[in-house]
C-alpha cells in the first residue's frame, strides 16, 4: 500500500492542477467561442485527520468511518485510518497485511459504516487517506466518552481535512478551563504554525505562539494558557500556517461544565448560521469576532420552530475589529428546535462566530460547541448515529426547502432508508430521521437538498451518565464531494498564447 500522505499530496496537487486548469481556459472577450460549462465529477482522492482523542485514562473513544455512494465513482476505491508517525506500507501483499493491523480503521466499500475502538490516555492523532470510490464525501466521526475528571462527558468531532487557516471563536483560558489547540500535519515536511489570540481589548501578544513547528505526521498539542499571561474567558484563536498544512481543532476542558471539541468557525462571512441548538438548552453564549479593521454590527435572530424571533435585550451584537465580543442569550430556545442567525444591521462586515452550549443545571451540567458553519450545498453527511440519542436539526435561513435524509446501512446489519422533509423558511426543524431496518451498530445519515433555498444542518448525539446530560454537536457542511471539471471540448487554446 502506498504512503497515505504521499497519496494525499497527489491528489492534492491534481484537484489543485484541476481548478487552476478551469481557471486560466475561461475565454476572454475576444471573439472565442464560449468555454463548455465544467463537468461535476467525484474527487478521486481526500484525506481526513482525527486530533489525538483524550489524555484521560478512562476515556473511551469509537471510531466511525462511512462513505455516501457517489454515483459515476470509481468502484475499486479504499480508505485507511492509521496512527501519527506510523509509516505505511509499500503496496506489497505482505505490506498490506501490516498495515491493516496498524489501522485503525480500513473501510472496505461506500454505503456501510465501519467501526473502531481505543481506550485510555495517549490515544493517537490519526491520518486518513481516501482514494478512489471511498473519496467523496468520506466522513469519520471520532466520539470519546469520559466518564470522569475536568472534561468529562461526551466529545464529539468530525475529522477534518488540513488547511491553511482556521478560526475559533469561544477559546478560554479562565482557570476553571483547559484548551487546547490540536496540530495535526499529514504530509513529508514540516509545518510552521503561528496561533493568534484576541481578546476583548484585542489582540494579545504571544511570542511563543510564534513559529511553531509540527513535524512530518505528527500531531503538537499546544495548551492556550501557555501563551499568555492573564487568563481571558472569551478568546478567538486565529491558526495562520506560514508553510505547509495543517488540521486545527480546539479540545476545551471544563471543571465543572464537562468539554468537548471547538470546530472552527466557517470562513468570515457578513451572514451566518449557527444551526442546531438543542431544545432543552439551559445556557447559550455567542462568540463573535471582527477580523478586519471596521467593526460589525449584528442582527441576532433565532430561528425556531415556528419562525425567526429576535430574543429579547440581544436584538443586535456590536462587534469592534480586531476584538472579542460575547453575549449571554441564556435559555434562548425554550424547549423548541432553535438556531442561530446573524445578519448584519447595516453595513455587511466578515466576521467569525460561535456557540457554547449547556445542558443540565447544578453540579449536573454538560458543554457543547456549534460554531458558524456552511450550508449542506449538494450533500452533507454525519456518522456515528445510534438506534438512541441522536437528533437531525435542519434550519432554513431563507425560503422553504426541501430535503432528502437518508439512512445508511448499520455497521453491523440493517438496511438503508430514505425520506424527504420540507423545512418552512426561517424555521429550524428537529427531524425525526428514518432508521435502517434491522439496525444493529451505528449508522450514517446523509441530507441532501432537493428544492427551495439553501439549508443548513447539525446533528446532536447524547447519552446520560448519572443523571449527566452528556451530549455533543457536529454541523454537517458541504461535504466537498464533486470537483469542476473542464470539458473535453473545451477551447484550449488560450493556453498557448
Amino acid at each position: 500500500m502506498n504512503r497515505a500522505t504521499v497519496s494525499l499530496i497527489a491528489g492534492v496537487a491534481a484537484l489543485a492542477a484541476v481548478a487552476g486548469f478551469a481557471s486560466v481556459t475561461e475565454p476572454e472577450a475576444s471573439g472565442r467561442d464560449e468555454a463548455k460549462a465544467a463537468t461535476q465529477m467525484p474527487v478521486e482522492r481526500t484525506s481526513l485527520l482525527c486530533p489525538g482523542p483524550s489524555a484521560s485514562d478512562v476515556a473511551e473513544t469509537a471510531y466511525t468511518s462511512y462513505t455516501p455512494v457517489t454515483e459515476g465513482a470509481d468502484t475499486s476505491g479504499r480508505a485507511e485510518l492509521a496512527p501519527a508517525g506510523e509509516e505505511s506500507a509499500d503496496g506489497s501483499e505482505k505490506g498490506d497485511k501490516e498495515e491493516a493491523k496498524k489501522a485503525v480503521l480500513t473501510p472496505k466499500e461506500p454505503g456501510k459504516p465501519v467501526t473502531g475502538e481505543v481506550s485510555g490516555a495517549d490515544a493517537p492523532a490519526l491520518i486518513g487517506t481516501a482514494e478512489g470510490g471511498s473519496a467523496p464525501g468520506w466522513t469519520v466521526q471520532q466520539t470519546t466518552e469520559v466518564p470522569a475528571g475536568t472534561g468529562r462527558g461526551l466529545l464529539g468531532a468530525n475529522c477534518t481535512a488540513p488547511d491553511t487557516e482556521f478560526w475559533f471563536p469561544g477559546a478560554s483560558t479562565a482557570e476553571e478551563r483547559t484548551d487546547y489547540v490540536h496540530l495535526t500535519n499529514p504530509d513529508d515536511s514540516a509545518a510552521v504554525v503561528d496561533i493568534e489570540l484576541y481578546g476583548k481589548n484585542g489582540t494579545l501578544k504571544s511570542a511563543s505562539g510564534e513559529g511553531i513547528k509540527v513535524q512530518p505526521h505528527s500531531t503538537e498539542p499546544v495548551l492556550l494558557s501557555t501563551l499568555i499571561d492573564e487568563p481571558q474567558s472569551d478568546l478567538t484563536v486565529h491558526v495562520r500556517v506560514r508553510s505547509g498544512r495543517v488540521a486545527a481543532a480546539v479540545q476545551a476542558l471544563d471543571d465543572k461544565l464537562g468539554g468537548d471539541w471547538l470546530a472552527a468557525s466557517a470562513d468570515p462571512a457578513d451572514s451566518l448560521v449557527l444551526p442546531g441548538i438543542p431544545k432543552d438548552a439551559t445556557s447559550v453564549r455567542l462568540v463573535a469576532f471582527a477580523p478586519g479593521d471596521i467593526d460589525a454590527d449584528l442582527k441576532v435572530r433565532l430561528a425556531s420552530a415556528s419562525g425567526l424571533i429576535t430574543p429579547a435585550g440581544n436584538e443586535t451584537l456590536h462587534v469592534k475589529a480586531g476584538m472579542t465580543a460575547a453575549a449571554d442569550l441564556g435559555d434562548l430556545t425554550r424547549g423548541e428546535a432553535g438556531s442561530l442567525v446573524l445578519t448584519p444591521t447595516e453595513k455587511a462586515v466578515p466576521v467569525v462566530a460561535g456557540l457554547r452550549v449547556v445542558r443540565g443545571k447544578g453540579d449536573k451540567q454538560e458543554t457543547a460547541f456549534i460554531p458558524a458553519t456552511r450550508p449542506v450545498g449538494t450533500r452533507a453527511t454525519v456518522a456515528d448515529n445510534r438506534s438512541k440519542g441522536s437528533t437531525l436539526s435542519v434550519v432554513a435561513p431563507g425560503d422553504t426547502a426541501e430535503v432528502k435524509v437518508t439512512a445508511s446501512a448499520g455497521s453491523e446489519d440493517g438496511t438503508a432508508a430514505s425520506k424527504t422533509y420540507k423545512v418552512k423558511g426561517g424555521t429550524t426543524q428537529d427531524i425525526e430521521a428514518p432508521v435502517p431496518s434491522g439496525l444493529k451498530g451505528s449508522y450514517a445519515l446523509t441530507v441532501e437538498p432537493v428544492s427551495g433555498g439553501p439549508v443548513h444542518a447539525a446533528r446532536t448525539l447524547e447519552i446520560s451518565e448519572d443523571g449527566i446530560p452528556m451530549f455533543t454537536v457536529q454541523t454537517l457542511p458541504d461535504d466537498r464531494g464533486m470537483v469542476a471539471v473542464p470539458d473535453a471540448e473545451q477551447d484550449l487554446s488560450v493556453l498557448q498564447k
